[in-house]
């Protein structure tokens, strides 16, 4: 049996001190090898940092606004739909007292016997008051909400933020339609799918389209959820938009890039109430 030692020389097992200074040569020798191979500590960190993409705990841009936007579907009963509807006109302004109204709809496409309104909060202290006063004025109970409860089979809410592109504009006219279009994102967040979903909302918001209102995102509720809540001159007018869009390649492919990030969605048409401040 022979061993190895640097300088590519042999020696034989049978020689003792041969094989002894060898190995001693040997060690010194890999020793140095090993540690000319070594790299330091700082550059142990270099090449980590460098190897390894930036980590957030944010999955998109901060919130910056404290103002949100709560939105809320209430289902009626078939047999009180009218009559719901005559109530909220005539007792709306107890309600309006506490806080700010932007919009109350009736859904005519998308669901049946329903209604959708959005009301605005400066932060979740001022919420939390509206609804300690609504609980203790006598005119709101007695007058409407006592007598309304009874008309509804369900009611549903969601707080929302404005998406930071996005901010809340009136219809260019009023009259017309609203489309509430919501979108269930794959998760991930805005980080993930933010820009896509924003070229995607911009190329339908453009001369000759539909008027985008606001964007917004979910914060409770259903999480990775956006709704987008547009105008349009009719109906009639809508549809001939989406068929606009289908042959548009600039829409085409803004939406080609978002609807891959994309879970579900649902679409609703919506009447503004008599009594809406969005008419």
């Amino acid at each position: 049996m022979f061993i190895f030692r640097s300088g590519f020389s042999w020696c034989s097992q049978r020689e003792p001190s041969c094989a002894s200074e060898d190995l001693h040569f040997l060690d010194v020798k890999m020793l140095k090898l090993i540690g000319s191979f070594r790299p330091t500590a700082a550059a142990l960190l270099r090449t980590a940092s460098a190897a390894q993409p930036s980590a957030r705990l944010s999955t998109g841009p901060q919130q910056e606004q404290r103002t949100f936007y709560e939105f809320r579907t209430y289902s009626i009963r078939p047999d009180q739909n009218a009559a719901f509807h005559k109530l909220t006109n005539e007792k709306i302004h107890l309600r309006t007292a506490h806080s700010e109204l932007i919009g109350y709809w009736s859904v005519e496409y998308g669901g049946l016997n329903q209604v959708f309104h959005i009301w605005k909060y400066d932060s979740y202290a001022q919420r939390a008051g509206v609804r300690a006063a609504l609980a203790q004025d006598p005119s709101w109970i007695s007058e409407y909400i006592s007598k309304a409860l009874p008309m509804l089979t369900s009611q549903d809410n969601e707080v929302t933020y404005m998406v930071p592109w996005s901010r809340l504009k009136n219809p260019p006219q009023e009259g017309g339609v609203y489309e509430l279009v919501t979108f269930q994102m794959r998760p991930g967040g805005p980080a993930v799918w933010g820009s896509a979903f924003q070229a995607s909302m911009t190329s339908h918001d453009a001369p000759g389209y539909g008027t985008l209102l606001g964007a917004f995102h979910s914060e409770f509720g259903l999480l990775n959820r956006v709704h987008a809540l547009w105008w349009f001159e009719s109906a009639d007018h809508r549809a001939e938009i989406r068929h606009k869009a289908h042959t548009d390649a600039r829409v085409v492919a803004a939406v080609r890039n978002s609807v891959v990030h994309l879970d579900s969605q649902r679409n609703q048409l919506m009447f503004p109430c008599s009594f809406s401040p969005m008419k």
